[in-house]
């Protein structure tokens, strides 16, 4: 120990252990709400514990997914709409999971923030956990780390991990082929892709976050931080029931990119445009963008946030299936020879 100089504490570099147990304290009644078959400990240890037996899987195949949510942190943190940033990030790390045919089985997330504020902390994680909650993932662990120096002011980064399961031999894609349907499911706007975009067209007309947004009934803030859509449960009750032979889940790069992932060597799509309508949203960057059509879709989902390769005659049935489930289905074309999509109509 040093003698002869004032003494120095953590705290007083910035970071306060205390806040870090607050929170820790304040979000345990959220991740409990989680809580499913398998989950044998959670917050609170060095390692939080699974089983899978205890999750109903006698051969299993690990599936793990990590993600962000990009810039469109950047307009929570500046309009301190903070209660569905969570959810954002658990929808882009389990609907990728289930692209792979497999049932998300538990979550964590990183948290990192220059100074921890308890309650805007609280706000962020419990929207971790509803997004977890929604999709039967449980929420067992995580870190949060007060970084000064690193992150200004209320500047904050999230990050998160999901490891998901199927029975060995059950993963997808499988079985694609030409003549297969394309389902697509709407989106609930833009989701978590693109906001570099969509910030640089909102500088561009001098709104602020709090004006009237110009597509919809709210702040122009607000109506762009719509969460992503959580397709878990309609798309694993679609997969249980057969017939589909893959899922592409709409992220950057758009129906351009995502889709081809999904399809074999040599094979393709050809989509109508005319299948659904573009949303108010997108019509409105679009025009204040000058975005042309080929931009549109291969930056943004344009309404479309998932997308089911199903066998031609189970379209019929699965569009039931959705439908029930509250999603709102479209036919969008189908698999067809020739790599590449091959899009017809007009985006409108």
């Amino acid at each position: 120990m040093s003698e002869g100089k004032n003494g120095l504490s953590y705290a007083q570099a910035g970071v306060d252990i205390d806040a870090g147990n607050a929170l820790v304290e304040a979000i345990k009644p959220a991740a409990k709400a989680t809580a499913r078959p398998g989950v044998m400990a959670g917050l609170g240890g060095f390692g939080a514990l699974f089983d899978l037996k205890g999750a109903g899987y006698s051969d299993p195949i690990l599936v793990a997914a990590t993600d962000g949510v990009g810039t469109k942190l950047r307009i929570a943190i500046d309009t301190g709409h903070l209660d569905t940033i969570g959810i954002d990030l658990v929808a882009m790390c389990v609907n990728d999971l289930v692209c792979q045919g497999a049932e998300p089985l538990f979550f964590l997330d990183y948290f990192a923030t220059g100074k921890l504020d308890v309650p805007a902390a609280t706000r962020i994680i419990n929207g971790i956990a509803e997004g977890c909650r929604l999709s039967g993932a449980a929420l067992i662990g995580g870190e949060t780390a007060e970084m000064p120096g690193m992150y200004e002011a209320k500047d904050f980064d999230l990050a998160g991990f999901a490891v998901g399961a199927m029975e060995r031999g059950t993963d997808l894609p499988a079985g694609v082929q030409a003549g297969d349907v394309l389902l697509g499911l709407a989106s609930d706007g833009v989701h978590s892709n693109g906001y570099s975009l969509v910030r640089k067209i909102v500088e561009r007309t001098g709104l602020g976050w709090d004006a009237p947004a110009p597509f919809a009934d709210e702040t122009l803030g607000a109506a762009l931080l719509a969460p992503t859509r959580l397709y878990v449960k309609p798309a694993l009750a679609a997969v249980r029931a057969g017939g589909v032979h893959a899922l592409a889940h709409i992220t950057g790069g758009g129906l351009t990119e995502n889709l081809p992932r999904v399809l074999p060597e040599g094979m393709g799509a050809e989509i109508d445009l005319g299948a659904w309508t573009l949303p108010p949203v997108f019509r409105w960057l679009a025009a204040e963008g000058g975005i042309a059509e080929a931009e549109m879709l291969k930056t943004f989902n344009a309404g479309i946030g998932m997308v089911l390769v199903v066998a031609a005659d189970q379209a019929g049935a699965l569009t039931a299936l959705l439908t029930d489930a509250g999603e709102s289905v479209h036919h969008l074309g189908h698999v067809a020879p020739g790599a590449g999509i091959r899009y017809s109509g007009v985006l409108a």
